[in-house]
């Protein structure tokens, strides 16, 4: 079979030809070493002119279109397009990333700017509001942004002589910005009458307040402040797109070709106009300048960069060449030396010199160009037109052969045959033709069996066949030069092609993704010598595959660089070279092919991103050549943790049933009853899909988590306290370094992380809204400052925490598999790496973004788990198969056996590690894993004498370790947490069930016991007095849902399901009797009460089923049920049955014969249950919460003094009921520490405790019952009490008017004031009556400045005189509160009314005033610290247009 995996050998781009002039303005750069810096594609540039050398910076992945330069002109700003752009801060010496600041801009960052400093960036985006940034980029934060314009915005620039002062410019405006707090606050420029209003292109900032701008008619506008102050009339001819400032002065280009320089007060000194110099021609148009000295960088529309050395201003110098506007198709290598020929839309052909990375002929053609060939003896160039021709030119000096138009249609693909005779020219009209070369071109062929246009064509090395690939897909063989088609395959079979550059064929079917059917490889070239192959495709990847490939999906190296698409890739003749053509950024890349043997010094040659040569994530997709996963991790990475209904969506499903609660709101409600429960103890441990999650705390207690609770447990006194703050599972937990505090991270849909102390149990910070569905790994950097986090949404977004003031420092997408472990550097806090599915990374903070590179180890393992050594370099981590690997840096050094099957944690400690696996062995090993110092297989035959229960199985597999106090911490899969003494012997401490969920609850009728049998197949007895551990355990053949004690407490009835079920011994649990008379679950089972004569069984197939136990037999059955059967209950006398069913029906049912009854409601309540665990009918009607349609109630209890009713839902809830519940949603108090499902409670005999079970948590939770007189722990609250009855005290009538105020409903039921109509100076008349009453109610909206209108009315008028604001009546008191205080020691007062803030002199009785705010302002206070006296904060009502804002400001300053 071929090997299916990527190439050895890799490419390395080694130059890149053309400029980005198009649509991109002030792009073009000199670095402070002297090398030129721009853009390309989607690729940084810095070109050294003097070595005449190119480095790559290819940290994006979409086409650049802005670029700023750092004041210190070292580090480079670039942003891009795209759906989610971002911003690349980047040192043009080294050609790595510094930060990446992304998630604020969409559509793509038109402008950037660097402040004087250099600590702040500006960026401008492309979406609809043009919205501007303010960044501290090294730490990736965002500090204000504000919406730009409703236009676009061209420029953007500091002022460099005012700090936190901006000016903005675009299409028909110019903004002046000043940076307050977090506001970026705007005001626009006032051209007057100086000059027109226009678009203005470019901008320059000035001292004194002076800014300089170019407008798009050729003018400069001097602005003072925010208005306009002269102009400099016809600077250029046109257009000004570019204006730089510099130590000498001001240059500008523009659209006329000139470039002209300015002094310092702008006046004129020189122009240089490159269309009369001897490079020049008729349209050249100026998009860029940047002037250093005595050196003028000049960037043209037509991708030109041009050099000018001021003293010889009519010779500049053309350093860099590319093709214009217009789409690139063509390209073509000679045969036998080493150049490439490209033609392209904007109608040139031009040669380049492989060699001298240089541009070496162009010639100009009639029509665009769209495809090109060179005959075999590197005389001839053919080139296809769009418009169906071909021309022939002598490649010597470009003359024309031949001009030949046969087809309608454009021409996109022709080739020369190998020996040189024919030329085959393949057309968009489905036709590919056959011209003679001897005979000038005279057509001898054609071939016409496609039925789509012709895409691809290859010669065989014999001349004499031809195969074509058409725009349908099907790939043809044709007869030359006839043309006749070839449909014998055996014909074919000896046919060697002379060259493959078709994407269809068996050779070739590697390159198409595993189940794709689309067109998106472009172009195809084989390299027979080194047995590999170079796609382009649509999405911008250069690809190398080996040839031939014949699987689909075979694996590759991908190489980013063009944008979007890559119309063709070619070998050079000698294979030393790649070239590929973008389409869309018409730019040609020549890449370096590195063959196999160097690949190891090319390491170290190209200290190039990642992405450089980065083995491609997709192609990780085969299974083939992967070890088959092991079953634990393939069930693992399964899970998805998703939820029908988070606990986030409540109050929203609750608004939507607010209709129902307003008719129970009338109504007398069933108060809360007065005793409530407290979590006294948990059997359980979250084991099965989590690993490291146990660690010892400070003071020697346990920490770890089940359910939704983190657990902190006493393993002297067997005591646990609980951190019961998460709502939902809780899916890791890690530990400060000083083991005080602990990080855990749950399921939800916006997942929260809280950092609680393990001592008082309270959160110290509570992290939200950075992940998707869950969290699912942890991490705390060594000085315990960070929090790095990975979330569970489809890229597993990584998250970097400053975690006490819960501010995100950076994010990335983190890889598409499943992430199981991250760990932060503990000598470098910027590190850290992270391992999951075929996966491992090694990642580096910069700025808000996190830049990763793949380890280097051959072949992909799936790790399970990772930890730094003792140096900053060093890793371990352990795989699926058992393997530890060693790595230094990215690089695998080697990997050592560790474990039979997957090693899933590993620990490091002061000289060593210690390792756990899947094998149930905890090993010691020495610190470079060399030797193994000792092995502990947990086994029953260890067990210590003072453990907490039984180990169910030898060697169970290992989930989590971890050492201290002498001891190691051993967390299982199957749920048990045991401690290893050093010596050998273990100690179980805690357990819970394994994987699966537990339904079966009974408790024992005179003893503190209960049962427990759940879907993991086994039976449990606990002890539920203070020595809380597990008494006996038993296997069963199948999993079980329900089990029952008989009243002596003797005899334990169990219900599996596969429809049996069997009576144990209730102490040994060996069988008295089974049977088997049903297929559906057994889901219920009851002892009749007394001497438990009888037996009830209810099963999923609808039926109840009575035993009589003496004799053994089925006495009866309840028929007539139509839904499977949830709950039953007998009455005192074991003579009736209750019984309720899955479509909430209630049934009554008499024993022995099971004769159905029916009992009316009223006489229900009057009968003497024996338990009460149904959940239906009126004396339980209040326990149906308002959200019943997406929250069951599953499971209830009565206690035994029939006063309390205990009831678990599936969303977690256990809540507490008075008994009788009668009317609807009544009361509760309620608790929350299961996760989703409480699938059943029950009260024990004294009513001392309730326990209860939680479904998929596998856990069983004692609760502690504490009557009416403890006083009540604040842990319970009344969730449904939010339905204000009568009886709950109202409110007050005033408090009730204010709480129904809504403030955006005035604003947002009128329009805004008009922005239509005449100013009022140029109105001719009073508006009438009637008019004036079709006005809308005014709203504060500041009005939006008119376009700027000329007054054409003859006369002069008196110009409106200013208002000031002398005095101000009123006060809001009617809706607002706690707003007026003393200031400076009582000598003033402040308040506000409508939109102003006021301070009164109460001396002087003057008003002074605050008039900032643009709406209602509704709250004031003062900083009351000395050391901000008179400081004052206002908050406003909502603008229909903007966020509420909030103000601070001085009282001395107003």
């Amino acid at each position: 079979m071929a090997d299916r995996t990527a190439p050895n050998c890799h490419l390395r781009l080694e130059w890149v030809y053309g400029y980005r002039g198009h649509q991109c303005r002030n792009n073009l750069y000199y670095t402070a070493a002297k090398e030129i810096v721009y853009f390309v594609a989607g690729v940084g540039v810095v070109y050294n002119t003097r070595e005449h050398k190119q480095k790559f910076y290819l940290g994006h992945n979409d086409d650049i279109i802005s670029l700023a330069l750092h004041p210190e002109r070292v580090l480079v700003a670039t942003g891009q397009v795209g759906k989610e752009p971002y911003i690349c801060v980047w040192d043009s010496y080294t050609v790595q990333t510094v930060s990446i600041l992304k998630d604020v801009h969409t559509h793509g960052i038109a402008c950037l700017a660097f402040d004087l400093e250099g600590q702040c960036l500006v960026s401008v985006g492309l979406d609809s509001k043009n919205t501007i940034c303010v960044w501290d980029w090294r730490r990736g934060k965002v500090l204000a942004a504000a919406p730009g314009h409703t236009d676009r915005i061209f420029d953007i620039s500091w002022d460099l002589y005012q700090p936190s002062k901006l000016v903005s410019c675009g299409v028909k405006h110019i903004k002046f910005w000043s940076l307050c707090g977090n506001a970026l606050t705007p005001k626009r420029g006032i051209f007057g009458k100086t000059g027109d209003l226009q678009t203005i292109l470019c901008l320059a900032c000035a001292k004194d307040e002076v800014t300089y701008s170019g407008a798009l008619n050729g003018d400069i506008y001097v602005w003072k402040g925010i208005n306009l102050m002269r102009t400099v009339q016809g600077a250029h001819g046109s257009g000004i797109f570019s204006m730089n400032a510099c130590e000498e002065g001001f240059a500008t280009g523009g659209r006329d070709g000139c470039v002209r320089l300015w002094d310092l007060n702008f006046k004129p000194i020189t122009v240089i106009d490159l269309r009369e110099t001897d490079q020049g021609y008729k349209g050249l148009s100026v998009r860029s300048v940047c002037w250093r000295g005595d050196h003028i960088l000049v960037g043209t529309q037509d991708s030109e960069i041009f050099e000018v050395v001021v003293h010889d201003r009519n010779k500049p110098f053309l350093i860099m060449q590319g093709h214009c506007e217009g789409e690139l198709w063509a390209l073509a290598v000679h045969p036998t030396k080493p150049l490439a020929m490209t033609g392209s839309d904007d109608r040139s052909v031009r040669i380049w010199s492989l060699i001298d990375h240089a541009l070496i002929a162009r010639c100009n053609m009639e029509e665009p160009i769209r495809c090109a060939a060179v005959s075999t003896d590197g005389i001839h160039l053919a080139l296809g037109m769009k418009d169906g021709s071909f021309t022939v030119l002598r490649v010597r000096d470009m003359t024309e052969v031949v001009h030949i138009k046969d087809r309608k249609e454009a021409i996109h693909e022709l080739k020369y045959s190998p020996d040189g005779a024919h030329l085959a020219v393949g057309s968009n009209d489905n036709s590919v033709d056959i011209y003679g070369v001897v005979q000038r071109y005279k057509k001898v062929g054609e071939c016409i069996g496609s039925n789509s246009f012709i895409t691809h064509m290859d010669w065989s090395t014999d001349s004499k066949h031809l195969q074509t690939n058409d725009g349908s897909g099907r790939r043809l063989f044709y007869r030359m030069p006839s043309g006749k088609e070839v449909t014998n395959r055996e014909e074919l079979k000896l046919v060697q092609w002379a060259s493959w550059t078709c994407v269809l064929g068996p050779e070739v079917n590697g390159i198409w993704p595993k189940y794709s059917d689309i067109n998106d490889i472009n172009s195809v070239d084989a390299n027979f010598n080194n047995q590999v192959l170079v796609t382009a495709d649509d999405y911008g990847l250069v690809k190398l595959l080996r040839y031939p490939c014949v699987k689909k999906g075979a694996k590759f190296k991908k190489y980013l660089g063009h944008s979007a698409h890559i119309t063709n890739a070619r070998w050079s003749h000698d294979y030393q070279w790649v070239i590929t053509i973008g389409g869309a950024d018409h730019s040609v890349f020549q890449w370096k092919f590195v063959p196999e043997r160097k690949s190891k010094e090319a390491l170290h040659i190209a200290p190039q991103e990642t992405l450089a040569d980065s083995n491609s994530e997709e192609s990780d997709s085969d299974q083939s050549d992967v070890p088959e996963m092991d079953s634990e991790i393939e069930q693992e990475t399964q899970l998805t943790y998703r939820r029908q209904v988070y606990k986030e969506d409540l109050p929203q499903l609750k608004e939507q049933s607010k209709e129902k609660h307003r008719a129970t709101a009338m109504k007398k409600r069933e108060r809360a009853p007065g005793s409530g429960v407290k979590l006294h103890f948990i059997h359980g441990y979250r084991g099965y899909d989590c690993r490291s999650n146990l660690f010892y705390t400070q003071t020697g207690e346990i920490v770890y988590h089940v359910a939704a609770v983190g657990v902190v447990y006493n393993r002297q006194q067997n005591t646990q306290r609980f951190y019961m703050g998460h709502d939902d599972d809780i899916l890791c937990l890690a530990i400060h370094p000083l083991k005080d505090f602990v990080a855990t991270g749950q399921v939800g849909r916006d997942s929260s992380i809280h950092i609680w102390d393990t001592e008082t149990l309270k959160p110290m910070s509570v992290l939200k809204g950075s992940h998707q569905l869950g969290v699912c790994a942890l991490d705390f950097s060594a000085d315990g400052k960070r929090l790095a986090s990975v979330g569970l949404d489809d890229n597993h977004t990584i998250v970097l925490w400053d975690w006490r003031k819960g501010e995100k420092l950076s994010a990335m997408r983190g890889s598409k598999d499943k992430i199981f472990v991250v760990k932060i550097n503990p000598y470098l806090p910027d590190k850290l790496i992270t391992a999951g599915v075929k996966h491992m990374k090694f990642w580096h903070k910069a700025g808000g973004g996190l830049i990763g590179r793949k380890g280097n180890m051959g072949k992909t393992e799936t790790m399970m788990c990772a930890v730094y050594g003792w140096s900053e370099e060093m890793v371990f981590s352990g795989t699926c198969t058992g393997d530890i690997c060693i790595w230094r840096d990215m690089f695998l050094m080697k990997t050592v056996k560790a474990h039979d099957g997957p090693v899933f944690s590993v620990h490091a400690l002061e000289k060593g590690f210690v390792t756990g696996g899947k094998d149930g062995i905890v090993a010691l090993w020495d610190d470079t894993f060399e030797r193994c110092l000792k092995t502990y297989a947990i086994k029953r035959a260890v067990l210590a004498p003072g453990s907490k229960g039984l180990l169910l199985e030898d060697n169970p597999s290992i989930r989590a370790i971890s050492l201290g106090h002498g001891h190691i911490l051993v967390g299982t899969k199957n749920g048990e947490i045991l401690e290893v003494d050093k010596s050998g012997p273990i100690t179980l401490l805690v357990q819970g069930h394994m994987e699966g969920e537990v339904w079966g609850l009974a408790t024992h009728p005179h003893l503190p016991l209960c049962a427990t049998v759940s879907d993991d197949k086994t039976l449990r007895i606990w002890d539920l007095s203070p020595s809380h551990c597990m008494l006996a355990v038993r296997k069963l053949r199948k999993g079980g849902r329900c089990c029952c004690f008989s009243p002596d407490g003797k005899a334990l009835a169990v219900g599996l399901n596969d429809g049996s079920f069997l009576i144990v011994n209730a102490d040994t649990l060996e069988d008295l009797v089974s049977f088997h008379h049903r297929k559906d679950i057994i889901s219920d089972i009851r002892f009749s009460p007394g001497a438990g004569k009888y037996l009830a069984v209810a099963s999923g197939d609808t039926f109840v089923d009575i035993y009589n136990v003496m004799s053994s037999k089925r006495v009866g059955v309840c028929k007539g049920c139509l839904n499977y059967i949830t709950h039953l209950d007998w009455d005192k006398r074991g003579k009736l049955l209750q019984v309720n069913t899955g479509a909430k029906e209630q049934f009554f049912f008499e024993a022995p014969r099971g004769k159905r009854q029916t009992i009316p409601a009223t006489e229900v309540e009057k009968i003497d249950w024996s338990t009460w665990t149904c959940v239906l009918g009126t004396s339980v009607e209040g326990i149906w919460p308002v959200i019943s349609e997406v929250s069951e109630v599953t499971a209830a209890c009565l206690s035994n003094d029939r006063k309390v009713l205990a009831t678990g839902d599936d969303l977690g809830y256990v809540k507490l009921f008075r008994y009788p519940v009668k009317g609807k949603y009544a009361k509760f108090k309620r608790y929350v520490a299961h996760s989703t499902h409480v699938t059943n409670v029950r009260w024990t005999h004294d009513d001392s405790l309730l326990v209860t079970v939680g479904g998929g948590d596998t856990c069983l939770m004692i609760w502690a019952h504490e009557p009416e007189s403890h006083r009540e722990l604040k842990q319970c609250d009344s969730e449904e009490s939010d339905i204000e009855s009568e009886d709950d005290g109202g409110y007050d009538s005033d408090v009730t008017r204010e709480n129904e105020i809504n403030y955006t409903i005035k604003a947002l039921s009128t329009n805004m004031r008009p922005m239509t109509g005449v100013k009022p100076h140029l109105q001719l008349k009073e508006p009438s009556v009637d008019e004036r009453g079709s006005r809308p109610p005014v709203s504060r909206a500041l009005p939006q400045p008119e376009k700027l209108q000329t007054n054409n009315v003859g006369k002069k008028k008196r110009p409106i005189e200013d208002l000031v604001l002398e005095l101000v009546f009123g006060y809001r008191g009617n809706d607002c509160r706690n707003n007026v205080h003393y200031l400076n020691e009582g000598a003033d007062i402040i308040y506000h009314t409508a939109s102003v803030g006021i301070v009164l002199n109460l001396t002087t009785s003057c008003q002074s005033f605050y008039v900032e705010h643009s709406d209602d302002i509704l709250c004031l206070t003062i900083n009351q610290h000395p050391k901000f006296p008179n400081v004052v904060a206002t908050g406003q009502a909502i603008l229909v247009t903007c966020q509420p804002r909030l103000h601070l400001f001085t009282c001395g300053t107003l």
